[in-house]
């Protein structure tokens, strides 16, 4: 793996998100993702001594969503990675979810 751009926990799930796409499986490329997107939440909460009980990162990026001052790129980032698939395992857009998390990473570690 690559020097560490993030947290490395962070790091780790967006390098698994692309190890799981490169094998095809699409689902938990989005899993990984997801979870790369909840870690950097959290860090970011930490870092502003926001209270967190033991938040999912589904949960925490729901969080996220609805906290005043989030620049309007990592709010839009923040909304299409808590998109739910269809019951065709699709998303409803055409997002990628693991552009969607690395954006939302990078923004938030300069909050």
């Amino acid at each position: 793996m690559k020097e560490p751009v993030f947290d490395p926990e962070v790091d780790y799930e967006l390098h698994n998100a692309h190890v799981a796409r490169a094998a095809g499986n699409e689902g938990r490329a989005r899993v990984c993702a997801r979870r790369a997107a909840g870690l950097a939440v959290r860090k970011y909460f930490e870092r502003k001594d926001f209270q967190l009980n033991n938040k999912s990162a589904y949960e925490l990026l729901l969080t996220l969503i609805n906290q005043p001052g989030i620049p309007p790129t990592a709010l839009q980032n923040a909304i299409n990675l808590t998109m739910r698939v269809s019951e065709s395992f699709m998303l409803p857009t055409q997002v990628d979810l693991i552009i969607e998390a690395r954006s939302l990473c990078e923004q938030l570690a300069k909050l």
